[in-house]
């Protein structure tokens, strides 16, 4: 995973946190699915980047 995508993916999730705590102080509902949302892109994207990570690494194994 190229760092430019860990920050990227981080950065989305930290912005649905707050999203989420924004919504939660206001009591908008609405924000706080969309918080909840972008937490869970940014998760399954980093999720995604862990295991093409892992199949590189299992790829790089079987080479030596």
């Amino acid at each position: 995973m190229s760092a430019d995508d860990k920050i990227a993916n981080k950065a989305q999730e930290l912005k649905g946190r707050a999203k989420e705590n924004l919504g939660d102080a206001t009591d908008d509902e609405r924000l706080q699915a969309e918080g909840r949302a972008d937490q869970t892109e940014g998760n399954l994207r980093q999720a995604g980047e862990k295991v093409k990570d892992a199949g590189r690494k299992v790829k790089d194994a079987f080479k030596k």
